[in-house]
């Protein structure tokens, strides 16, 4: 909504807070009127502003209250790609748009600040997964945070923009048998829809789209340090992470982000909230997606619980999910598709015999961290991470495989930080895999919804993961210790100069989630594939998935850009 915004002087976060509260009716227009006109907004924006939050409000309460039994398309799912399928289909007027969300509202000074992105895990607007015990990180359960909130885990990751690597996108394009994933394709889908704020480069980058894309406000200097540091051992700089450098071995970049402002960018903040006074689009809080409903072998609707309370709603033509890695298989195996044997087993009547539902789990894995003292304290500016690099851990890789990011706080696991305790002012180089080999599952335990998930994640089971975190320290430890960066440091807390067996046992100690969760639903022509290359299940009418997990592998990098990409792929296809 601070789309209206005029003032470059204006409080971006002063109106936000203010736009909040006029939403959920904590206050009156007048109230915001002042708030908006001493930030330095026109009378007249701010009348506009003003309009268009009572009128989202109204409309959405209205649509809430007088519920449609049944639905042109339902999208489960508010996240990077839900939100994205939600807002292509509720661009033509005639058809009607149910979207659901098992979470709340994303207008919380924990989402809206950049700053406090962390406050969320393990939080009400977090699913609160775990894995199961892993043998590979000494037995330990690696919580799995997942977003439950309005935009979904672009409501509470750290803003980083990674388009993925062009070679990802070709994978994508072979493993489907459709040219519409490959690079040159998912690179005019980036163009049109960025807003790139960097340096110009009108061959990679899109101006003038929905998608702001920026760099963090001013970093700190240590951020630029660490790039000049990445010199010294043969990494490359460049002025953008998504530009030239991922087409080729990688290098090192400040990020690109999803922040405006001072205030975080959802997916769905940008791409569902301007609509929210549109009659064609209703948007649920609250919503559980317990089951998909079938005729035969087409959907035609889904069962959820609504704030406490179940209802079965249609949907005419078809049923989107987008509810992520875990959720979307669990949805699946639970609904009657996945592998026959098991479903029986769980008493689960049979829909659709799928064996790769819920298997071929990936993510990426980071350590917690390299360490270091500061000389002097300084505080974090922005998400608290400012600089990355990729690179190869064995130069015949045909992609970077490693990808740390400079955390300008002190990072670690539980374990870790009870042994090495390292104090407050201290920041983070930590080293990261994003081309796993390791390979997991996601299992249900029973028919009921309510019934937890097991997530067997195997992090680190294939020594090329554990060859490559090795690989990944050492350089890490080099860069932190040497060059520019060196002048910031007092001392190296974790893990200092150790090798052998006790490297060994502090990576199984250290090792923690990307959040990156996907890869459980994977789309290709194989045994295992669960989609298609227009992402329909295979074997099921009116059933589309768009999320993480139809990736045949992760994407090289964060996730939120290319389940932006998925999102706007489902959305095309639907409405041709």
């Amino acid at each position: 909504m601070t789309r209206f915004i005029q003032s470059p002087g204006a409080s971006a976060a002063r109106i936000a807070q203010a736009e909040t509260a006029l939403m959920h009716g904590a206050i009156e227009r007048r109230d915001f009127m002042r708030v908006a006109l001493s930030a330095g907004v026109s009378f007249t924006a701010a009348t506009g502003m003003a309009s268009f939050v009572e009128q989202a409000r109204a409309n959405q309460l209205q649509l809430g209250a007088n519920l449609r039994r049944s639905y042109d398309y339902i999208v489960c799912g508010s996240g990077s790609s839900g939100a994205v399928v939600a807002r292509r289909l509720a661009e033509n007027p005639a058809v009607h748009v149910l979207l659901l969300e098992a979470g709340g509202s994303d207008e919380v000074p924990s989402v809206e600040n950049p700053g406090q992105w962390f406050t969320n895990l393990g939080g009400e607007r977090d699913w609160g997964f775990a894995a199961e015990p892993n043998p590979h990180i000494n037995n330990r359960r690696m919580p799995l945070s997942m977003g439950k909130v309005l935009g979904g885990g672009s409501s509470i990751n750290v803003m980083i923009w990674a388009r993925g690597h062009k070679n990802d996108w070709d994978y994508f394009a072979a493993e489907a048998g459709d040219d519409r994933w490959n690079y040159d394709n998912v690179l005019k889908i980036y163009r049109r829809i960025e807003d790139w704020q960097g340096e110009p480069d009108a061959l990679r980058r899109g101006k003038g789209g929905m998608v702001h894309v920026q760099m963090p406000d001013d970093p700190l200097p240590i951020a630029p340090a660490m790039l000049e540091s990445c010199k010294n051992v043969g990494i490359p700089s460049f002025a953008d992470m998504n530009g030239a450098m991922m087409e080729g071995s990688g290098g090192a970049a400040i990020p690109n982000v999803r922040i405006k402002q001072g205030q975080r960018l959802s997916v769905f903040h940008t791409y569902v909230r301007p609509i929210l006074d549109r009659p064609n689009i209703t948007v649920l809080t609250q919503a559980m997606v317990q089951k998909i409903r079938f005729r035969g072998t087409r959907a035609t609707g889904v069962d959820i619980v609504l704030a406490g309370k179940p209802l079965s709603i249609g949907a005419a033509r078809e049923v989107v999910l987008s509810t992520g890695a875990i959720n979307t298989p669990r949805i699946l195996m639970q609904s009657g598709i996945g592998d026959a044997a098991e479903l029986k087993r769980h008493g689960i009547p049979v829909v659709h015999h799928l064996p790769g539902v819920g298997k071929n789990y990936q993510d990426h894995f980071m350590i917690a961290g390299c360490v270091w003292e500061y000389k002097e304290p300084i505080a974090f500016r922005n998400n608290a991470a400012e600089a990355t690099f990729f690179w190869k851990s064995d130069a015949r890789l045909d992609t970077p495989d490693l990808q740390p990011f400079q955390i300008e706080v002190p990072y670690t696991s539980q374990e870790t930080g009870k042994q090495y305790a390292p104090p407050p002012g201290c920041w983070s180089l930590s080293p990261a895999v994003v081309r796993p080999q390791s390979r997991g599952e996601v299992k249900i335990t029973g028919a009921d919804p309510k019934a937890p998930v097991q997530i067997f994640a195997n992090t680190m089971a294939e020594e090329a993961d554990r060859t490559a975190i090795l690989r990944c320290i050492e350089l890490c430890r080099e860069i932190g210790n040497s060059g520019p960066l060196a002048a910031y440091n007092k001392r190296e807390v974790m893990p200092g100069p150790i090798k052998g067996a006790q490297l060994d046992n502090f990576c199984r100690d250290a090792a923690v989630t990307y959040w990156h969760e996907s890869c459980t639903a994977k789309m290709g022509r194989d045994d295992m594939a669960v989609v298609d290359g227009q992402l329909r299940v295979h074997g099921i009418e009116g059933l589309r998935i768009a999320d993480a997990s139809i990736m045949p592998r992760v994407t090289t990098g964060n996730t939120m850009a290319g389940c932006v990409i998925i999102g706007e792929q489902a959305g095309a296809l639907l409405t041709v």
